[in-house]
């Protein structure tokens, strides 16, 4: 039986080469091994998993659903060693390909991730950036096992295993479609605010929740007809409605200068709520001179 402690890791490297390259020669090609050594490799491996894997066909080796399920862990084990390697190689931006993984709130994508593709192409032109969205639910347990490297968004409460970065501070504000009807100046009443009607952003939902919590205080409530997945949509919606939004400011500036001034922006009638907006990676990475680099980088950058 082949257990983790007897298992040759090359052999992993192959079937990825086979994977990717669906052709034995090609895989054998691109490891610089001959065509019966790969032959002989994949024969091992079918051993190991019991199953065929890559079945030959006239389109190339088709990988069996076993070899399916197996690409995507074995991919994520080979780069795992990949960076274990690079550790203690220091970290040279013009020639690493260092793979970056990130999970950006809904809000962060929307401000921040342009400004960093962008840099990171100039700066590091061969390196790889794999975004996903940051759910506050996992976002924890992604930054300490390692699945990420690090996140951004507003995302208090973080456990004190995490450090950070404040990269900017905001404030939530309300918008909604120019009109006649709409009051005039940058403010509105709460008797105002509380008689429109409101459209939710579920990927904001604990700041929706914390709005409405102030407003029970208040002893005011909100009626909310719309609640959207993300943000993008959220700008054609307004336009067709006459539904007000509550939403950091900066998203706002962004959404109004992009439709030319078409919305209106309202201070929210109560004391300012602050939004830390802020860079997150957990203590393991302190001293990973590629995520450094990376921290300097996205610290220097403005938001869109």
């Amino acid at each position: 039986m082949t257990t983790f402690n007897n298992l040759d890791l090359n052999l992993l490297r192959v079937f990825h080469a086979i994977a990717e390259q669906r052709s034995l020669t090609l895989a054998g090609v691109s490891l610089n091994l001959s065509q019966p050594a790969v032959s002989y490799a994949l024969g091992r491996l079918r051993q190991i998993f019991d199953d065929p894997l890559f079945i030959r066909t006239r389109e190339g080796m088709l990988p069996t659903p076993a070899a399916l399920e197996l690409a995507k862990p074995i991919s994520r084990a080979l780069e795992a060693v990949r960076e274990a390697l690079r550790y203690s190689e220091g970290f040279e931006p013009l020639c690493s390909t260092r793979l970056f993984r990130a999970a950006l709130t809904d809000v962060a994508n929307t401000l921040l991730l342009l400004p960093i593709s962008e840099a990171l192409r100039a700066r590091a032109p061969l390196s790889r950036l794999h975004v996903e969205l940051a759910s506050h639910d996992d976002i924890e347990d992604a930054l300490c096992n390692g699945r990420i490297d690090f996140a951004i968004g507003h995302l208090p409460g973080l456990k004190a295993t995490l450090h950070h970065r404040l990269l900017f501070r905001d404030e939530y504000v309300c918008m909604t479609r120019k009109r006649a009807t709409l009051p005039t100046g940058d403010s509105m009443t709460l008797e105002t605010f509380c008689a429109l009607e409101h459209l939710d952003v579920q990927s904001d939902r604990s700041s929706q929740l914390q709005m409405d919590s102030l407003l029970r205080a208040l002893g005011q409530t909100r009626q909310t007809s719309l609640h959207l997945p993300h943000f993008s949509l959220l700008p054609r919606v307004l336009m067709r409605s006459d539904l007000v939004v509550t939403l950091p400011w900066r998203l706002a500036r962004l959404m109004q200068n992009e439709r030319r001034g078409q919305f209106k922006v309202y201070r929210l009638p109560w004391a300012r709520i602050d939004l830390d907006f802020a860079l997150y990676w957990h203590r393991d990475l302190d001293m990973d001179q590629a995520i450094i680099w990376m921290r300097e980088l996205i610290g220097e950058l403005k938001a869109v």
